[in-house]
């Protein structure tokens, strides 16, 4: 019997050959489009997933709250994961990092700048699953000069990964470190790529004895639970370290235990976080890499399901509305003997078997379009994922699903048909006689409108960003990095070479641009008088600046002055406030105020407010302007921002290459722009920005597969209709304002249910901006016009050429 069904239903589909192509190709885009999402989603959840032990691993970040201040940091005290693992069976294991940034690496004659160096404990190979090609992990981080490379790294240097025992020449020093273990490159679907491995305990200043401050935070720290330890029970463990060390270590420095910080309403906490939420519900202060969102995966689920819905419903539209083709075929099948159980399931196999083609058509469509994907997407997936093992039970679950959800209705429906009546003649199944029909229809239109408002504020949100004012100017500003590897001398001799240029105004030394992300700047806690009480500090963001950076930057002096070494030689101690940072503090004259700070022996040191500057955005504008505060940069000179004006932008470089080498041979000359760096803040809402366009076009694309079908058949039942209208002296404006009028109403119903529904669901996103665009009346007047325009346009093409037809056709046919 099955074998008949399938015959019949092939025989059926090439029968009506333009209702199935229609069908097809809009099922195959609706489905290419949803395995292009589906693998981007799979990947995002993926995330640090090839860890044997992901589910045990948490990360341990630290939460300080000060009088209406705050620090989110993923970074924590060197001594906290050896203390948990030494006191709690429930800790199986931990390692912790510490980055240096960028170092030399020598390759021949010249040296190299690596980004993707670390400072790590042994346990590392423990913790996480990082296989080894060459070498032992339990003894590779053994000796201080001892490496650790991925495979990459080794074929990069070496052309080898057969490569222990050779040595590699890093830092400024040419240090000789003995490569003792080589790693498989760590998958993309990781939080941290490390080329380079070195001992923990060669990082800076950790084994100083001095340093033995709890309440210091420089090291990533992640922890091995043991199994079956649920994450309240890791979490009780860190809480009780915090309680152990931390508080007696506030208490001592800062005059203030845990519990009287919790009194106040303020606190000092660590908080874990397991390793496969930090990719997508992460977004701290020095994370390791970039992280995503869990909102982008939650935004483009549902794109996919509404562009899958929309596809589905052009099935049942073109279905039902072809059904008077059918009612024949269904009453005489009911008369020879067929219950309307068997007819259900030859709709529905017909259905299935035209998903079944639609999924071979969508494949194709999905590996074609991957590439440009990717590059929407800022992604490196892969098609074999489509045709993998563990992908089919997907793509059969999928055929199965569309199958059943877009053949349901029809099948449900011309099941029902009364015998008697259909052989009388009395069905007749116009576009009109359908009010389900045109409710898929406003459906269909409703899903685009609201897909093209999304894309218009977004859009406006993102010109919003690029042009408003954020308080420096970052155009011609060229940011040249590494400059810490000519030492201070030689980076101090290259500024002063460079201002005898003729395109250049000005120059300046810091670590601290404002286009770097706030995630990576120093947050320190500033106290109003010497005693250094916790319960008065104010948590501020500190930039480490010198006398050219706001001149270079183009920032506004708004009280006092600026640096000035020169004249002023206790300006080393001297400081720079914003307006957020006086607000805070709430003082009214902030000249000359007195803070007081510490250094790393923990010693107190007096500081002098000289000067207040403009409010300027040095987060990105999902954030406020915060509290912030300018030291003078007395050890960090690793990038250099140069200010220029010239149209020969080219020549400039060249010159400035020229004076960097002259400065030290053999050295990397790295360098970006400042306005390009503000672009790359926004990278993902852009990404985003541009993937909304690209399915909004799909959406509307494939409701107007549909609508060209639906004119069609409606067309078709009016055949004689429009004949005699012509004959009567009907125009060709009028008939076709006839047939477009129904399905102009329905496009403008559809508006108005999408109206209010996008403007909800863009003020939602527009919240995660502390600066953002209104959304105008206009955007949602443009995005019904659009789409009206696009289906009268699509409405036009067959109602144009049914009014066009002879008469004389029409009724001959009757």
């Amino acid at each position: 019997m099955f074998r008949n069904y399938l015959k019949i239903a092939f025989r059926s589909l090439r029968k009506s050959k333009g209702f199935t192509a229609l069908n097809i190709i809009g099922l195959a885009a609706g489905l290419g489009v949803c395995l292009l999402i589906v693998l981007y989603v799979t990947d995002e959840l993926g995330y640090d997933r090839y860890n044997v032990n992901a589910d045990r691993i948490y990360r341990i970040d630290e939460d300080v709250y000060l009088n209406n201040t705050r620090y989110d940091a993923t970074t924590t005290s060197k001594f906290f994961g050896p203390a948990l693992v030494a006191t709690y069976p429930k800790i199986q294991q931990m390692v912790r990092f510490r980055n240096p940034g960028d170092l030399l690496v020598r390759k021949g004659n010249d040296h190299v700048f690596e980004h993707h160096f670390t400072f790590a404990d042994s346990t590392i190979f423990k913790v996480f699953t990082l296989p080894m090609i060459a070498g032992d992990p339990n003894t590779a981080l053994n000796n201080p000069l001892s490496i650790v490379i991925d495979e990459s790294a080794a074929r990069r240097y070496f052309n080898s990964t057969d490569v222990i025992g050779r040595t590699l020449e890093v830092d400024n020093d040419n240090k000789l470190l003995k490569v003792t273990g080589v790693i498989r490159d760590m998958p993309e679907q990781s939080q941290f790529h490390f080329s380079f491995i070195r001992p923990i305990r060669e990082a800076y200043n950790f084994n100083d004895p001095s340093d033995n401050n709890w309440v210091s935070n420089s090291y990533f720290t992640y922890i091995l639970a043991q199994p079956g330890t649920t994450r309240a029970e890791v979490q009780k463990d860190v809480d009780d370290v915090v309680n152990r060390n931390i508080g007696p270590a506030l208490q001592g420095m800062f005059h203030s235990s845990g519990a009287d910080l919790e009194k106040a309403g303020n606190h000092f906490r660590c908080r874990i976080i397991p390793l496969t939420d930090v990719h997508l519900h992460s977004n701290k202060s020095g994370e390791l890499e970039v992280n995503s969102n869990i909102q982008f995966v939650y935004i483009f689920s549902v794109i996919a399901l509404l562009i899958l819905l929309i596809a589905c419903v052009n099935f049942m539209n073109l279905s039902t509305a072809r059904s008077a083709n059918r009612a024949k075929e269904v009453g005489i099948r009911k008369v020879a003997g067929s219950t309307k159980g068997h007819l259900i399931f030859q709709f529905l196999t017909e259905s299935i078997l035209l998903s079944l083609i639609s999924l071979v058509l969508a494949l194709f469509i999905a590996v074609l379009l991957l590439p440009v994907f990717n590059q929407l997407a800022g992604k490196s997936l892969h098609p074999n994922v489509l045709f993998s093992g563990r992908f089919l039970p997907v793509l059969i679950l999928l055929v199965l699903l569309v199958g059943c959800l877009a053949g349901s209705y029809p099948a449900f429906y011309l099941s029902s048909f009364q015998p008697i009546d259909v052989l009388k003649g009395k069905i007749a199944a116009g576009f009109r006689s359908s009010w389900l029909r045109s409710s898929l229809v406003v459906f269909q239109f409703f899903i685009s409108i609201g897909l093209i408002v999304s894309t218009l504020v977004i859009y406006r949100q993102l010109h919003y960003i690029r042009n408003k004012e954020v308080g420096f100017n970052r155009d011609q500003v060229l940011i040249i990095h590494g400059t810490w590897s000519l030492g201070r001398d030689g980076t101090t001799n290259l500024r002063n070479n460079l201002l005898t240029l003729a395109g250049v105004t000005d120059a300046t030394i810091t670590p601290d641009l404002p286009t770097v992300g706030g995630g990576q700047y120093w947050q320190e806690g500033w106290f109003p008088d010497a005693l250094l009480d916790a319960q008065k500090a104010t948590l501020m963001t500190t930039l480490r600046v010198d006398d050219h950076y706001i001149p270079t930057l183009g920032m506004q002096m708004i009280k006092g002055r600026n640096f000035d070494l020169a004249q002023f030689p206790t300006d080393s101690t001297a400081i720079l406030l914003n307006e957020a940072a006086v607000v805070t503090l709430g003082v009214k004259d902030p000249l000359n105020l007195i803070l007081y700070n510490h250094d790393d022996l923990m010693r107190t040191i007096t500081y002098h407010v000289v000067g207040v500057v403009k409010d300027f955005n040095y987060n990105s504008m999902h954030d406020k302007i915060h509290p912030l505060l300018m030291v003078v940069n007395t050890f960090n000179w690793s990038s250099m921002a140069v200010r220029f004006h010239t149209n020969d932008v080219v020549s400039l470089l060249r010159q400035v290459e020229n004076k960097f080498h002259a400065a030290k041979k053999g050295l990397p000359f790295s360098y970006t722009f400042m306005d390009n760096d503000f672009d790359k803040l926004y990278h993902a809402e852009q990404q985003t920005g541009r993937i909304f366009i690209t399915f909004a076009v799909f959406a509307i694309l494939i409701a107007c597969l549909g609508l060209f079908g639906l004119v069609t058949y409606a067309a078709e039942q009016r055949t004689r209709e429009i004949g005699i209208r012509k004959v009567l002296g009907a125009g060709v404006t009028s008939i076709v304002g006839l047939l477009s009028r129904d399905f102009t109403i329905l496009v403008g119903i559809a508006a108005l249910i999408a109206f209010p529904v996008a403007w909800w669901a863009m003020y939602k996103w527009l919240e995660t901006f502390a600066y953002r665009t209104a959304i105008s009346w206009w955007i949602f007047l443009v995005a019904g016009a659009v789409a009206l325009v696009i289906a009268l346009m699509t409405v036009s093409i067959q109602t144009v050429r049914a009014a066009l037809a002879n008469p004389v056709e029409s009724l001959r046919s009757e």
